[in-house]
């Protein structure tokens, strides 16, 4: 009997195991000095990372494989709170409820890519992507 529950804990186990490593994680911020990006970029193409500077400048970096990567002018930034949006495409079909006809005729689909979204905010101190330990903006 032992032998036997020991089994189906094991199997469920294997089974739980595998299926979380089946969903794909989300992708995680990284940034050095001077650059912003993200890992984990499993699955997720067409990539568009919008980032506004504290002033209002808003930077827009395209990537249709891998990750975007936002590039610091540090002679030109501004020091402050930095949001950024990124969305992308993944690999999951999703149904379009009403289609609209798009022109192709056969090539048509009635499936579109699944949108991935994420935002969030960095902060520059001293022209240098920095990691503070709370982040809060200034009201004005």
């Amino acid at each position: 009997m032992r032998n036997g529950t020991s089994l189906r804990v094991l199997v469920t186990a294997v089974f739980t195991l595998s299926a979380c490593m089946a969903q794909a994680a989300d992708p995680v911020a990284q940034h050095n000095s001077t650059a912003f990006w993200f890992v984990n970029w499993f699955g997720l193409s067409n990539a568009e990372l919008d980032v506004v500077a504290p002033n209002g400048e808003m930077t827009t970096v395209f990537a249709a494989s891998g990750t975007p990567v936002f590039e610091l002018d540090r002679g030109q930034a501004t020091d402050g709170v930095y949001n950024y949006e990124l969305t992308a495409a993944t690999e999951e079909r999703v149904k379009i409820v009403n289609p609209q006809n798009n022109g192709r005729g056969d090539a048509a689909s009635d499936t579109a890519a699944k949108s991935f979204y994420l935002t969030g905010r960095f902060v520059v101190s001293r022209g240098v992507i920095t990691t503070p330990d709370e982040m809060t903006e200034e009201e004005n």
